[in-house]
């Protein structure tokens, strides 16, 4: 931004005087020359009636100033006016104004602006900028506290001038009454934390016309120059300390006052934390099964914020690491399960604030050991059945008829518990070591063969089983035919 000052002394060469002389003398002869020459300042501001249309709108229903002809005279390709000319603040000595540049400000650009004024009732303009500047916005600077002023702004692109911009109401020097108001951030309404050794740097922004005393206060005291820094400005104020301690923790308040009438106060709650003290007597209450109590109390030193809370952790001897059990946990007394039998456990447990964890930690002194439950295994009495019974043929021998010299089988099937002895016999007499014979028994199947028999071996033969239960027997009858 551009904010310019103009020395009151500028009436010693008021470019206004040249503003109507040129257009009266020198119209004609080439475009209006630099605003240097001014000999003939009074000559332009009393001719209201000068021959040109261009001064005709001197009709001001405010005051005759506020039409006086520009200083430069419109040309065809003369910049617009600058639009929306608006007054942006006033106080004792200075007047701010704003506006928007004009539509019509052509292939070259514009030069820039230039800034007049004149008191009410005078048509003495003054110019405010020595030189064309390109802000929109410009501060008139070192006025006199009382004065009625009406203020133009007029484009300037090469040596052609625009129509002036002039501010509908004549402008009174004077500082405006407004109300202080404190606009406190958002984060600083509630609790405002800090961690020990950071910088706290708050900027408190407030408005109020005149410029408003402030002050600050903790707990109702005055601050401590070595501890808080406070820099004051018109719109804000700057709360500074530059490594926060738990002792700068408290309740400040910032009063904006205007004339020891008007005030207005706002309260920060500033609270310096850090990270909590370990916790204390952690104890290994008792062991079962896969399962540990423990028990412990809560820190001395807390940080400065209340706590929360706890988190615990435990170690395989044999590892040695460490494993979250718990964490963000409220109680101080907790149970550790599903543990692995057979081994050996310690524990260990932090505190925990908005800060963090705590940098040391409380350990269990004992260690907790998983031990295996010895366990004895008792089978239950088993009645076992009894399988025993006396021999029984499940399939008798059948009457068989073969030929001589083509040797046949005799089978049946005994069963019987203990396992029965089997004899064979023919016509009642016991077959023994014959080799004519092959007797043989597999699996309760009993089968007797008779190797070429004659007609001689036939005849009935029988199968008896014997155990010590009982006896049992089958026979049949086999005939050996003679082919013819």
């Amino acid at each position: 931004m551009s904010d310019q000052e103009a020395a009151p002394e500028a009436p010693q060469a008021s470019p206004e005087a040249q503003a109507p002389s040129a257009p009266t003398e020198a119209a004609p002869a080439e475009p209006v020359p630099a605003p240097a020459p001014a000999p003939e300042p009074a000559a332009g501001p009393a001719v209201g009636a000068s021959p040109e249309p261009e001064p005709a709108p001197p009709v001001a229903e405010s005051a005759p100033p506020a039409a006086p002809a520009p200083k430069k005279k419109s040309k065809e390709d003369s910049p617009g006016a600058p639009v929306n000319l608006t007054l942006d603040d006033v106080n004792d000595d200075s007047v701010t104004l704003t506006w928007d540049a004009p539509e019509n400000v052509g292939p070259s650009g514009l030069d820039g602006y230039m800034v007049e004024y004149c008191k009410d009732g005078s048509t003495n303009w003054v110019t405010a900028n020595n030189k064309p500047f390109l802000s929109t916005r410009y501060v008139i600077r070192n006025l006199t506290s009382g004065d009625k002023l009406h203020i133009r702004v007029i484009s300037v692109k090469g040596d052609a001038v625009s129509d002036p911009a002039v501010l509908d109401h004549p402008v009174l020097v004077r500082e405006i009454l407004e109300h202080p108001k404190i606009r406190l951030p958002r984060h600083l309404r509630e609790l405002y934390m800090k961690v020990v050794g950071e910088t706290v740097n708050l900027v408190i922004h407030f408005q109020g016309k005149p410029k408003p005393q402030v002050t600050w206060t903790k707990d109702g005291q005055p601050l401590d120059p070595k501890r808080v820094s406070i820099r004051n400005s018109d719109k804000d104020s700057i709360f500074f300390i530059r490594q926060a301690q738990r002792t700068d923790s408290g309740k400040y308040e910032i009063s904006v006052k205007i004339l020891d009438e008007l005030e207005d106060k706002a309260t920060i709650q500033l609270q310096v934390v850090e990270r909590p003290g370990p916790p204390e007597n952690l104890k290994l209450v008792d062991v079962w099964g896969f399962n540990v109590a423990l028990e412990w109390t809560a820190p001395k030193d807390t940080g400065n914020a209340d706590l929360t809370g706890y988190t615990v952790q435990k170690s395989d001897m044999k590892t040695k690491q460490w494993f979250t059990v718990l964490e963000h946990y409220n109680r101080t007394s907790c149970t550790v399960s599903d543990l692995i039998i057979g081994n050996s456990y310690t524990f260990r447990v932090f505190s925990e604030n908005p800060c963090g964890l705590s940098e040391k930690a409380a350990v269990s002194k004992d260690v907790a050991h998983i031990k295996k439950s010895a366990i004895m295994y008792k089978s239950e009495k088993f009645n076992s059945r009894d399988f025993s019974e006396p021999p029984k043929f499940t399939q008798p021998l059948t009457d068989r008829i073969t030929t001589r010299g083509y040797s046949t089988q005799l089978v049946c099937c005994v069963r019987g518990f203990p396992k029965p002895k089997v004899i064979w016999m023919k016509n009642q007499m016991e077959i023994r070591e014959n080799p004519k014979y092959l007797a043989i028994m597999n699996h309760g199947v009993c089968s007797l063969e008779i190797r070429k028999p004659s007609p001689f071996d036939g005849g009935i033969y029988t199968c008896k089983a014997v155990n010590p239960l009982g006896e049992a027997s089958v026979d049949c009858k086999l005939d050996v035919k003679v082919p013819e």
